[in-house]
């Protein structure tokens, strides 16, 4: 296995250092279509929400009970109060607060099975935007099978769903609340230990979850603290964007009613924007950083990269078979990684001879 760093995509080698990673990683990311990318993530995002949100109202109607008559009001009086921000009061007034009573009170099937699944469409598409960006960062677009790339993307929303059932009634508590649902006893030294630890348990979750998601979403898996770096630049590009944001919200709101209005569905927009902006951004930095420091191989990851490549040289042989042409050349590159103990390429990259950059997204279909 050699240990050279590969060379950029006009032949020349990168220069190490932090000039050359930062030069590096803003290469990559022009080259890939960041904004595109960001912007098709943040589509499906939005999407999602509604539906997501549409299901979730119409189970509260099996559910209320669960949860007590006070609970419902809550909710009530924040939906109700958010509304207030985009709609006018008479819409509020005829439309929203008696759709919205309807719907807490009374348990709608359809609504719920029709909003989930319009959720769990949208939602994997979102996921799978972000996984094809991130293979793409790396150069491994065409190494997993399409159709299994977009059932994986499925896998990872309902995965994703999952830790959010857990983590957002955390996060929508807060720290000032989370403290009541302790015995009064117990409510001044566990007030202490949230404020804290809140804001920093919940950045260490961030960074935990998208370098998971780095991890996962390559078919030619990276060591997991490789992705680390690349967490950590998404999740402060995040938090300085949603700072951004508030400050533009604040300001905008100070305007008067109207513009506050308007002002919201953008700030949704931006904000999911911003999401798929940071992470795509922390998948080119990650490979950037592959580029210019490859990871070594360990044993297994050169079995397994090497049995990947061979499937892949065959299944091109197949297709030239059938086209009528072609198969000599990729049967003598199959018959030198059989032969040979090495792989023709490092953790992490396609080789050369099958993608060039971000070439490997011309193939990329949409869903």
């Amino acid at each position: 296995m050699s240990d050279q760093h590969p060379l950029p995509a006009d032949g020349a080698p990168a220069r190490r250092g932090p000039g050359g990673l930062v030069k590096q990683t803003l290469k990559r990311a022009w080259n890939g279509s960041i904004f595109s990318e960001a912007a098709e993530a943040a589509f499906w995002q939005t999407l999602s929400l509604p539906p997501l949100l549409l299901g979730l109202l119409g189970s509260l109607g099996y559910v209320s009970g669960w949860f007590g008559q006070r609970v419902l009001d809550e909710v009530q009086a924040r939906i109700i109060s958010f509304s207030y921000t985009i709609f006018s009061g008479n819409v509020v007034e005829d439309i929203v607060r008696p759709t919205v009573q309807d719907i807490l009170l009374t348990g709608r099937g359809e609504v719920v099975s029709i909003g989930f699944l319009l959720s769990l469409w949208a939602g994997s598409s979102a996921m799978s935007s972000f996984v094809d960006a991130i293979t793409s960062a790396h150069d491994q677009y065409t190494v997993r099978n399409p159709v299994w790339q977009r059932i994986f993307a499925l896998l990872l929303y309902m995965v994703s769903l999952i830790g959010l059932i857990v983590g957002l009634p955390l996060l929508a508590l807060g720290p000032d609340i989370l403290p009541n649902f302790f015995p009064a006893s117990w409510r001044e030294q566990v007030s202490f230990y949230v404020n804290l630890l809140y804001y920093p348990a919940l950045g260490i979750l961030a960074l935990l979850a998208v370098t998971t998601l780095y991890k996962l979403a390559l078919p030619r898996k990276l060591p997991w603290h490789r992705g680390v770096p690349g967490a950590v630049l998404a999740v402060a590009v995040f938090m300085l964007a949603s700072s951004l944001l508030r400050l533009y919200i604040s300001w905008i709101t100070t305007t008067g009613y109207t513009y506050g209005a308007l002002a919201t569905p953008i700030a949704l927009l931006l904000f999911t924007f911003f999401i798929g902006f940071a992470i795509v951004l922390g998948a080119h930095f990650n490979a950037a950083i592959q580029d210019l420091w490859p990871a070594k191989m360990t044993r297994r990851q050169r079995r397994r990269w090497r049995r990947l490549e061979m499937e892949r040289v065959a299944e091109h042989i197949r297709s030239d078979n059938a086209g009528g042409g072609g198969a000599s050349v990729d049967s003598r590159d199959a018959g030198q990684l059989g032969g040979s103990g090495q792989t023709p390429t490092q953790p992490g990259q396609e080789s050369p001879k099958r993608t060039g950059g971000s070439s490997s997204r011309s193939t990329r279909t949409h869903p």
